[in-house]
């Protein structure tokens, strides 16, 4: 009988030592579900996309829940800051002028900024040919901020607007005669589109790490001690073959990048 009861207890201790969802705070994440394929909101309003793939993902790892909280791209870092989210996982690029505010984890992807004008625009390296050009941004990304600092002295006429899908109704109606943003999202959120029909990438593609960071990352409030979590569970799921799960629904190239 001692046996038994012994037993009986190293069981329930087993149990109850096991890692589960309960067992921590959920995670509250900031994303702004308005830029496909990263993130959006499906027919029946669920959000959809590689970062909200990636999240959940790496929640998993973590063993904790997700609660996801939509936001305003431009009112990410704000909400972060008064604990309203925890992190923010909506493609943020990590720059030096974002890590004054917050800190990020090492980057989950990594790629170019692009222009998007009507096919057929010649633009040289110079981009001299963007004088008095209308030119769609996101308010409050790093977008706007390249665009403001390098494209307005060369004469184009910045538009911040609230989200890019904003800027894509207004670059097909004519209003604006282009916008740059990342490149992989122009191609599957407007390029491939009916809507992105008859534009194209115009110049080069835009690396600058002045302007566009060491890639994408997550971002904490300062301090935070789940910087070094999320990064660890960023290389798990790298390693375990859950990231190329994730990221072949939605691309045929490595979006991690070098």
């Amino acid at each position: 009988m001692k046996k038994l009861v012994l037993l009986g207890a190293l069981a329930l201790s087993s149990v109850l030592s096991l890692p589960t969802f309960a067992d921590e705070k959920p995670l509250k994440i900031g994303i702004e579900a308005a830029y496909p394929p990263f993130a959006s909101k499906a027919p029946d309003g669920s959000i959809v996309g590689f970062d909200y793939d990636i999240g959940n993902a790496l929640c998993e790892e973590m063993k904790v829940k997700c609660v996801w909280v939509e936001q305003e791209f431009d009112g990410l870092i704000p909400a972060l800051k008064v604990r309203k989210i925890d992190a923010i996982l909506s493609s943020m690029s990590i720059t030096d002028d974002r890590k004054k505010s917050v800190d990020f984890t090492g980057k989950y992807y990594n790629t170019p900024a692009r222009l998007v004008m009507k096919s057929g625009t010649q633009i040289s390296d110079g981009l001299t040919e963007l004088k008095g050009k209308n030119i769609g941004v996101q308010r409050g990304s790093i977008h706007e901020r390249f665009a403001r600092e390098v494209l307005a002295p060369l004469g184009a006429e910045i538009k911040p607007y609230g989200s890019q899908n904003e800027i894509y109704l207004d670059v097909a109606a004519g209003r604006l005669d282009g916008t740059v943003a990342d490149a992989t999202l122009l191609n599957d959120g407007f390029l491939k589109t009916d809507a992105g029909k008859g534009f194209a990438f115009v110049g080069p593609a835009f690396t600058d790490v002045k302007y566009f960071g060491d890639g994408v990352g997550i971002a904490v409030r300062k301090g935070d001690a789940l910087k070094d979590k999320i990064t660890g569970a960023i290389a798990a799921i790298r390693a375990n073959g859950k990231y190329k799960q994730i990221q072949d629904k939605y691309f045929d190239f490595d979006i991690y990048g070098q």
